[in-house]
């Protein structure tokens, strides 16, 4: 079985083996579903932290904390538009997408989730507020910009830095 070095490493395959965990990478028969992670991974995570690299234990920590923020952030309380259908007249393609909703919105209206899973949802939610879920993302976001700029200030010059000036 092939696994994506980028993705998987040995001790992961190595534990999933011994915990007799089967792992995928998409659904069965749904071959394109990666596009819809990376579709997330843009609308969600990009646009929230950019690209640069967070690469120290400090940045980690705050991004862990961002991330677990952001989750709640998106999944409850900012509403998404499905797309239903797509339809191609020769070179048109026509798109109908359904009344949007948080992706919260959708797990309590759909008939395959559980009934105890909804109801702790439905607990999670009455804990949160969004606005002050939304000044501790900005909160953390600041904190992490101020880490990658003092990280950048003191990186020190490469050779070839020194050699044009």
């Amino acid at each position: 079985m092939y696994y994506g070095s980028e993705f998987i490493n040995n001790h992961l395959v190595r534990y999933c083996t011994e915990q007799k965990i089967t792992f995928t990478r998409s659904r069965p028969y749904r071959k394109n579903d990666n596009c819809f992670v990376e579709q997330k991974n843009s609308s969600v995570v990009r646009r929230t932290v950019g690209y640069a690299r967070h690469d120290t234990p400090e940045e980690l920590e705050l991004l862990n904390k961002l991330y677990l923020r952001l989750r709640l952030y998106a999944n409850y309380f900012q509403p998404v538009m499905k797309l239903v259908e797509k339809t191609r007249t020769g070179s048109r393609v026509t798109k109908k997408y359904d009344k949007a909703r948080t992706p919260y919105g959708r797990v309590l209206t759909s008939r395959d989730i559980a009934k105890r899973v909804k109801q702790d949802l439905r607990r999670d939610y009455k804990e949160l507020n969004p606005v002050p879920l939304g000044r501790e993302i900005d909160r953390l976001l600041d904190r992490l910009h101020s880490v990658a700029e003092r990280k950048a200030e003191a990186k020190p010059c490469s050779t070839l830095e020194y050699i044009s000036t």
